[in-house]
């Protein structure tokens, strides 16, 4: 054969390979045995490797990619993934629904899937080719896992129509292949995965994509996160539409044509997710008409138009061998049930939280007790009860510590607060949690800096708070354990890459009682730098629309205290931000209503909103008749289509920077 056959041999076993592996891994279907196309797959690889400048990212021989370098990139979602809010029961179910029609102006149908519980991820195509996957993240950016998603079977590298879109989809790993992995990991002495989903969630981040081809994983792809064109009408139609492009979906998806339909369906699954060979968490119920999804749009966390529907916690009885107590990050300290270990809603529980001396009391918990405990939400352990009734006499009373376990200092309990605190801001337990507060993901996200690290940077008098991080050196950290030369240099530029983080960041950072990430994103917002927020009087931070009286109240009091302004001093000359960038006092967009699409060049999407948010303007994620502005970047999509259709002004980049820079000077 001549170089010009082999080429055509080469496109024909490419074709042949993707309708193989469409028909095994999506249809579950195939027509030809494991054999055959093993010597199909053969003969490719020895033709690849003959020509191998006929190498393609979509070639079925390119499962498994180089190693990632250096950890993951981050990737900013185009449109972002949003988290779904839950119901429990019925009446929440009913009042969702009532909550969507009266939004929708008539009755709606819905559809409903089951939640499968793995690892959400977002999967790109260019012109039918996978250019790109990606974490959820924090929905607006995740990590670039590309290479790993790349492993996974039922993952067209090429679809069948060369369109492009985002599409969103769920990995997970069947019963079958958990066990047989936890099996083996059993077998070499290595730790075993709690469940399904921490086994896909970890077998998805190797940096070593040969790991993650070695697990067996799949995916079911659940909706389109944006398109380049728009000829869907419904979500049923979408669902059909990707199945016929190639993707895996799922088969358990039921139109209803109104709520009693769905909670029907949810009653059927309640009963037989057991049978299921993966893990399921509860049932996605969404509107199935497109235009009356765009029309609800979503809330700042959540689409108005699904709901996630969870299933009732599952029970089992375990037996509290020991309370423990632990000190967080604000002093308070709280008791820890120690659990034989007990199988609940797929993994092993050994420990539940006891939330404070009264729960204990109510609920009549003492050492040496059966107890009932499930997990809430399918997540939390907790003790639903006690069972007195196999009580022998031998059972210990619980009694709160009257000094603290870590510094010995007196513990206190104010009026009307249920929390007992220790209220020695030098607490090595505490300084500890406020160290790992700092460094975690929503907060500084310093990479490397995790609890074991945190501890050993603390049991060798190199940190104490927050502050003493910035004065690290190489040669303090070359001397400890486990830490080499790379990983050394490593966390040294994490903690200087700490520096340039938004001034909201660094607010949650600090740990101020009730303020979590949104709140401090709107004091970043509303105060602009960290010197007018710790000068700030209750009278002004109660104005605040994310602000209540707890919150303001905690406020004032935390920048009262000399030792946390000394830390600001510290974090401040050490060159930590202390700014919000492009925040400014004026609010001259109030009034307007701002949606943004697409890629831009000189901004992520988060930076337009919150530059548009520190202007006053509203930013939504769907276009209406009250949408003022549209700013559109490269494939804007269906969001530009319909804001042309209802005349809303549409701008470019540049002409959003003339706004804002003309509107600033008026």
């Amino acid at each position: 054969m001549g170089k010009n056959a082999d080429l055509k041999r080469i496109a024909e076993l490419r074709e042949q390979l993707n309708y193989h592996n469409y028909r095994y891994y999506v249809l579950d279907d195939p027509v030809i045995s494991d054999h055959e196309y093993d010597q199909l797959m053969r003969e490719l690889i020895e033709l690849e490797a003959r020509y191998p400048e006929t190498v393609t990212p979509d070639s079925p021989t390119q499962r498994v990619g180089h190693a990632v370098v250096g950890g993951f990139a981050q990737v900013e979602h185009r449109t972002p993934l949003l988290s779904l809010s839950n119901a429990f029961n019925q009446k929440e179910l009913e009042d969702f629904a009532k909550r969507v029609e009266r939004w929708a102006g008539a009755p709606v149908d819905y559809v409903c899937e089951l939640k499968f519980d793995g690892l959400a991820v977002s999967l790109t195509y260019e012109n039918g080719i996978f250019v790109r996957g990606a974490t959820r993240g924090d929905g607006q950016v995740g990590e670039d896992i590309t290479q790993n998603l790349r492993t996974i079977r039922s993952i067209p590298l090429r679809l069948r129509e060369p369109v492009s879109l985002e599409v969103r989809g769920e990995v997970y790993m069947p019963k079958e292949a958990y066990e047989l992995l936890n099996k083996e990991r059993a077998e070499k002495g290595e730790a075993l995965f709690a469940n399904p989903r921490n086994a896909a969630a970890g077998s998805v981040r190797q940096l070593d994509p040969k790991v993650t081809a070695s697990r067996k994983l799949d995916i079911y792809v659940y909706s389109i996160g944006t398109v380049d064109h728009e000829l869907l009408t419904t979500h049923i139609d979408s669902i059909k539409w990707l199945k016929e492009l190639g993707f895996k979906v799922s088969p358990y998806i039921q139109h209803c044509e109104n709520i009693d339909q769905v909670w029907t369906f949810i009653e059927t699954w309640t009963e037989k997710r057991g049978s299921l060979p993966f893990d399921i968490d509860g049932i996605v119920v969404k509107v199935n008409s497109l235009a009356v999804q765009e029309k609800l749009g979503a809330t700042a966390k959540s689409p108005r138009w699904a709901v996630a529907y969870k299933f009732p916690a599952e029970q089992a009885v375990a037996q509290v061998l020991d309370i423990e107590v632990n000190v967080g990050r604000t002093g308070a300290v709280t008791p820890l049930a120690i659990l034989t270990p007990t199988l609940v809603a797929g993994s092993t529980v050994s420990r539940a939280a006891l939330h404070n001396e009264d729960y204990v009391k109510n609920k009549d918990i003492r050492i040496g007790d059966y107890v009932v405990i499930q997990k809430a939400g399918d997540v939390i352990p907790e003790i639903v009860r006690s069972l007195p009734e196999r009580r022998t006499g031998q059972e210990k009373i619980f009694m709160m510590p009257q000094v603290c376990p870590a510094c010995g200092e007196q513990l206190q309990r104010q009026a009307g607060e249920a929390a007992v605190r220790c209220v020695n801001f030098e607490c090595p337990a505490q300084s500890y949690e406020r160290l790992i507060h700092y460094a975690s993901r929503n907060a500084m996200n310093i990479e490397g800096l995790g609890p074991a690290v945190i501890q050993q940077l603390i049991d060798a008098g190199l940190v104490e708070d927050p502050a003493d991080l910035y004065q690290l050196r190489y040669e303090q950290l070359i001397e400890l354990e486990r830490f080499g030369h790379k990983s050394a240099e490593n966390l040294l530029a994490a903690i200087e890459a700490s520096k340039t983080r938004p001034l909201a960041n660094l607010v949650f950072a600090l740990g101020i009682r009730f303020v979590g990430s949104e709140v401090a994103r709107e004091l970043a917002l509303h105060f602009g730098s960290m010197e007018r927020l710790r000068q700030a009087e209750y009278a002004e931070l109660i104005t605040i629309d994310a602000v209540g009286e707890k919150i303001a109240t905690s406020v004032v009091d935390y920048f009262s205290r000399p030792e946390n302004n000394d830390l600001i001093d510290r974090l401040q000359a050490a060159g930590v931000n202390m700014v919000q960038s492009k925040a400014s006092g004026s609010q001259f967009l109030a009034g307007h209503t701002f949606v943004v699409t697409g890629k831009l060049e000189r901004f992520s999407r988060r930076e337009a909103e919150d530059l548009l948010r520190s202007l006053g303007a509203n930013v939504t994620s769907s276009v209406s008749r009250n949408t003022t502005y549209l700013i559109a970047g490269e494939k804007a999509g269906s969001k530009l289509t319909k804001a042309q259709e209802l005349g809303i002004t549409v701008l470019n980049e540049q002409q959003f920077l003339d706004l804002v820079q003309q509107t600033g000077r008026n």
